[in-house]
């Protein structure tokens, strides 16, 4: 009841309520930065890993000793795998890409139409256009981006340039080819949507020269005056794989993952990548940068913090007739601690409390946030060609917000120890001399 009335300012008293009102804006203000910071933070972790994950897959096997001729079987025997979702097989290679008039470097993958479907991510971000057909289309797919980029829309054609060409005799010819834009897809990540292009994966095979050509079984020696019809009929066309992508259940399970799929029997020599390895640098600088601003920010609390244990001596100092009254009428050092520790705390509790709504509501409404803020300043706030993501994606995790709420309170309560003990220690007689 004695904290509760040294909460409520009386005339007299309105500078110490006006500091403790600060205060307690200084811990909601630190609280719900701490929630915003660090749920956007989490979204973009858990953004990108889904996008990287959803194209890339959580292990790269690539052949090793000699073609990869057999990928449909290999796949096949990854999929049987105890964990693994699924695999892909593609063909991928490094060209430069042509449109109207611009040109740009393009990672370009083949790939089948049963492949693309199991990749949701992809199968279901084609914004103009489909994959309905994609195996006979001898089209290709682009990012909206690249799109832009290269200024084509649907059914233009895309020229592509490959350096490793034909050989002829004044050298290697750059393999030169025309496809005609079918899909136009919508990734929501920077990277893919700029520099990725598909085709179909007979079509990349022949791109990129990835077809064997054997004798077909029974075959003896061919005449030597055989005809170009007759060749063609003894050998059989063997297209190549350049590697196939594994999808796992537990992203984080790699290292059991890795150990089960090296154990397969009869599998053809691979090197296994994971998707750790692959973005190690990346999603350690991410851990690293998330541990560094909760430490920064939680020096915001702090100062606020200090500022309950400024907001307590001033008003210790302004109560202490009272506090010798309270004294002489029989009231215990440590019922006096306790009224200034309620008072401090109730500030550091009511500031959380009002950090933690705010915290939520505005974590939960980033992207609109953003969005509002860009278009009525004009100006791009979180532009994704820097931040690789098209959106602010906002993950509020429980625990985090747990931990927050805690160190604010945990905070708050140590704050006001000092100033209450100092409180407890006021001498009745010495506090009434001139009253």
């Amino acid at each position: 009841m004695v904290a509760g009335r040294y909460l409520r300012a009386r005339r007299k008293e309105a500078f110490i309520s006006v500091i403790a009102s600060l205060t307690m804006v200084g811990v909601a203000i630190g609280v719900a930065t701490l929630i915003v910071v660090m749920s956007v933070m989490n979204g973009f972790r858990a953004e990108l890993l889904t996008k990287i994950l959803g194209l890339n897959g959580h292990f790269t096997a690539i052949p090793i000793e000699s073609k990869f001729s057999d990928y449909a079987e290999t796949v096949r025997v990854l999929e049987e795998v105890d964990g693994v979702s699924f695999a892909v097989y593609f063909v991928e290679g490094q060209a430069l890409a042509s449109g109207q008039g611009n040109s740009t470097g393009v990672t370009v993958r083949g790939m089948d139409e049963e492949n693309i479907q199991k990749l949701n991510l992809l199968h279901q971000a084609a914004e103009q256009g489909g994959w309905d057909g994609w195996d006979e289309s001898r089209g290709i797919a682009i990012g909206w981006r690249l799109a832009q980029t290269l200024g084509v829309t649907l059914g233009d054609q895309v020229t592509i340039i490959n350096p490793n060409g034909s050989m002829t005799p004044f050298g290697t010819a750059p393999q030169i080819k025309s496809y005609p834009v079918n899909v136009i897809f919508d990734l929501g990540m920077v990277e893919f949507d700029s520099f990725f292009m598909y085709m179909p994966l007979e079509a990349a095979q022949d791109y990129f020269k990835l077809v064997d050509e054997v004798l077909k079984p029974g075959m003896g020696p061919l005449d030597p005056l055989a005809t170009d019809e007759e060749i063609d009929a003894a050998y059989e066309r063997i297209g190549l794989a350049s590697a196939a992508e594994v999808f796992i259940d537990n992203p984080d399970a790699v290292t059991l993952m890795r150990q089960r799929i090296e154990q397969i029997p009869d599998m053809r020599p691979m090197v296994l990548t994971d998707w750790r390895q692959r973005n190690e640098t990346f999603f350690s600088a991410l851990q690293v940068e998330r541990v560094v601003m909760f430490t920064i920010l939680s020096m915001i609390i702090l100062v606020a913090a200090f500022n309950i244990i400024a907001s307590l001596i001033m008003l210790v100092k302004d109560k202490s007739a009272d506090i010798a009254v309270l004294r002489t009428m029989g009231a215990t050092r440590g019922a006096i601690m306790r009224i200034f520790s309620i008072t401090g705390t109730a500030v550091g509790v009511i500031g959380t409390l009002t950090g933690l709504v705010l915290g939520l509501i505005v974590a939960a409404n980033a992207e609109s946030l953003r969005a509002f803020v860009s278009n009525t300043l004009g100006v791009a706030v979180f532009p994704p060609e820097v931040f690789f993501l098209s959106s602010l994606p906002s993950k509020t995790d429980p625990v985090e917000v747990a931990v927050v709420v805690s160190v604010a309170l945990g905070l708050s309560f140590l704050a006001t120890l000092y100033p209450a003990w100092r409180a407890a220690q006021y001498d009745p007689v010495e506090a009434l001399r001139y009253e």
